[in-house]
């Protein structure tokens, strides 16, 4: 009796933490959800993110130079006790964290100081329905910057 006892009460805090519990804290961010792509002189950047669920989003990324893949990168953005972060694996090297420091209706900022390049990741979603990525940081001892605006694609 006693164990069944214990799983009522365990089974009862479950539920309760479910429907009192605080919110993931990544719903804001489901404007990245979709399909993106960013296209100029022979590059094409492809992002696709996962609705939000259970506190996270899932994204993956493929850059094509003239026909070949040249770099894929698995991307997520978790919730965890000390905060948010987007968690980036360039061609599925090990995970580097950048932590979520400005978040609005339309923008996110994530930040790694400690990281070369990038050290800031933005991203922007305008009122065309475009999404506007920018990256900054180091490298080779100068300050670097890149913009990326991707289009909304159709989900194949």
């Amino acid at each position: 009796m006693l164990s069944f006892m214990n799983g009522l009460i365990l089974a009862s805090a479950l539920v309760a933490a479910t429907q009192n519990g605080p919110s993931s804290g990544v719903e804001p961010l489901a404007f990245l959800t979709g399909s993106w792509l960013y296209e100029s002189g022979g590059v094409e950047i492809e992002e696709q993110w996962t609705s939000v669920k259970g506190g996270t989003l899932f994204g993956v990324s493929r850059t094509v130079v003239d026909g070949k893949t040249v770099a894929f990168e698995f991307l997520r953005i978790e919730t965890r006790g000390e905060g948010i972060f987007y968690v980036a694996q360039p061609n599925g090297r090990p995970g580097t964290d950048f932590e979520l420091t400005k978040l609005d209706a339309s923008t996110a900022v994530f930040e790694n100081p400690q990281h070369d390049h990038p050290k800031l990741i933005r991203y922007e979603k305008h009122p065309d329905g475009t999404l506007w990525a920018r990256i900054e940081g180091e490298e080779g001892g100068e300050h670097r910057e890149q913009e990326f605006r991707f289009r909304p694609v159709p989900h194949p």
